[in-house]
């Protein structure tokens, strides 16, 4: 085998225990409100950091427990992917961006500190200073707001890939 968990021993998940309605574990950052939709491989929710001066950003996760792009079959990849692009697509209709960027990281030196797969999609503008590292967190109203907005636009008739009731599985 190529790689191997990086999860310490006893670690929960918080990507799983907002999946899966369970209680939060202390040290969780997620909320509730976060969850935009789930289908069946896959799930796009808010993250709790924004970067820059622009509040909140997408993670399109598994919705099993898999932890890095090494554990990913072909299925789930092709889901992750088409989430990342409804995900971006309905940025540019809730937000209007200049554009949107993707990103994804594995194991520790790959700055991964989540142990469950997640692919982040930025909307981008050009004063967004992404990749200076100015993380922050971005409050709960925030994220909820947010993920409202994104929601009704995945739902959009506007939207090319709009997503449907038969793909969904779960809405916040």
């Amino acid at each position: 085998m190529l790689h191997h968990s990086h999860a310490p021993a006893g670690y929960q998940c918080p990507f799983c225990e907002l999946l899966n309605d369970l209680p939060f574990s202390e040290g969780n950052l997620c909320a509730p409100t976060d969850m935009i939709y789930q289908t069946r491989h896959a799930a796009a929710i808010m993250a709790c950091d924004g970067f820059g001066k622009y509040g909140g950003h997408v993670m399109i996760i598994p919705t099993a427990h898999l932890e890095s792009l090494y554990d990913l079959d072909d299925e789930v990849c092709a889901a992750i992917m088409r989430e990342t692009r409804r995900i971006a697509l309905a940025m540019k209709l809730a937000w209007a961006p200049e554009g949107t960027s993707t990103r994804q990281h594995n194991e520790p030196a790959g700055n991964q500190h989540v142990w469950h797969y997640h692919q982040h999609v930025f909307a981008r503008y050009s004063d967004d200073m992404l990749y200076r590292q100015l993380r922050h967190r971005v409050p709960v109203a925030d994220r909820a707001e947010k993920a409202e907005q994104l929601r009704a636009a995945v739902f959009s008739e506007r939207h090319p890939f709009a997503l449907t009731e038969a793909e969904l599985r779960r809405v916040s």
